[in-house]
């Protein structure tokens, strides 16, 4: 009995100095600026708590580790582990500091108990055994997990303000149309990702899930509301050595995509006409091409099949790059083999055909680099067509 009046005394005791504690706490929502590196392009967010008479800590949920076992073949698969830590703040602002990235901080309007269950979240999530999860590009990453803390602490659902995105000319609000929008300077790197990402990422998007991008999410979030009331208290700069854009810059008209693969289709052409007047196919450009086109599609099968990422499944591109393409690439070569070629490539120029004829009305947007492609693609099937018959 003694023990226990002693325990509620104690209790008592405890209820305003963690109400102090808590009144003397700041949590700031910091979104990052786009940087240099591929994964840094949408941009970066975390959570900073400020405890007065504390050092400042940051609740980071984008660290990974790249000297991992099997990491490239892990991220192909889509078994990608990201980890949450906490970690002090003045190195965390210093290192995007010196990158020249932007640091905007958004200060909660939260309660104390707001208060005291968001870092109850925060502090779950970076135990041990919680810290690493399994990362989505789109739908499970360092700006979509902070955002779901705060809105558990909060109780209710956030209801974002306008994405920057909504301004921009893109006529529809996909996630592939926003990477383009932050991609814009790194063209190649789009067009893998319009290689290996299928129709998943091209609906219309809700505004909570356009936050998956933290450069979108530092435009919305200023005029976010939850049960009515303001999510964030103020916004202000807190890192401004922005004194110059970190990323690259624009890729040369002369090195995208676009024109190297219209170059390439100019000299497939070109090609294909003198192979057409002297009746006789160049094998050693269609083994070299065929076989380019098959190893990519074993690269898509892989990820249509065995990946377990978001996006890669359905791929229409697959009709176009798939397995089969090695098969001129190897046959081209077999005397044997002329009739077997000669039913693939009709088969093959029809499914191109087809898939030309029908991609206005697919769910998937293709990169304007493709068509050249499939273009010298076509031409090389028409080709091998029209000789063997000449030769007949």
């Amino acid at each position: 009995m003694i023990r226990g009046v002693l325990a509620f005394l104690l209790c008592l005791l405890a209820m305003p100095a963690a109400s102090a504690s808590e009144a003397d706490t700041t949590v700031y929502f910091l979104n990052i600026a786009p940087g240099a590196q591929i994964y840094e392009l949408e941009g970066h967010s975390a959570i900073a708590v400020d405890i007065k008479g504390r050092q400042p800590a940051v609740y980071n949920f984008g660290v990974f580790d790249f000297d991992a076992p099997n990491f490239v073949y892990r991220f192909v698969k889509g078994e990608t582990d990201y980890m949450a830590v906490c970690q002090p703040m003045e190195p965390f602002v210093r290192y995007y500091r010196s990158c020249g990235r932007k640091i905007s901080a958004h200060e909660l309007a939260l309660d104390p108990a707001q208060k005291r269950r968001l870092l109850d979240l925060l502090e779950t999530n970076v135990l041990p055994q919680n810290m690493t999860y399994r990362y989505n590009y789109v739908k499970d990453n360092c700006a979509t997990r902070p955002l779901r803390a705060v809105e558990l602490a909060l109780g209710d659902s956030i209801i974002l303000g306008p994405a920057p995105f909504e301004a921009n000319s893109f006529p529809r609000h996909t996630f592939r149309n926003i990477m383009r929008h932050y991609h814009a300077n790194y063209p190649w790197y789009q067009f893998g990702i319009d290689l290996a990402l299928g129709s998943g990422i091209d609906y219309e998007l809700s505004r909570r899930e356009m936050a998956f991008a933290p450069a979108e999410l530092d435009g919305m979030l200023p005029v976010a509301k939850a049960g009515g009331k303001p999510v964030v208290r103020k916004s202000f700069v807190l890192s401004g050595y922005d004194v110059s854009d970190p990323r690259e810059a624009p890729t040369p008209w002369y090195a995208a995509p676009e024109f190297v693969c219209w170059a390439f289709f100019a000299f497939t052409l070109v090609l294909t006409l003198r192979d057409i007047r002297r009746r006789k196919v160049t094998r050693w450009f269609d083994c070299a091409y065929f076989a380019l086109l098959g190893l990519t599609g074993c690269l898509l099968a892989f990820l249509i099949f065995v990946s377990v990422h978001e996006a890669t499944s359905p791929n229409w591109l697959f009709a176009w790059l798939n397995p089969l393409c090695l098969i001129p690439a190897v046959f081209i070569w077999i005397k044997k083999a002329k009739a077997f070629l000669m039913c693939y490539q009709i088969t093959n120029f029809a499914v191109l055909l087809a898939l030309c004829a029908c991609w206005y009305f697919l769910p998937q947007s293709a990169n304007p680099a493709f068509a050249p492609l499939i273009g010298a693609e076509m031409l090389r099937s028409f080709s091998y067509i029209l000789i063997s018959r000449y030769k007949k």
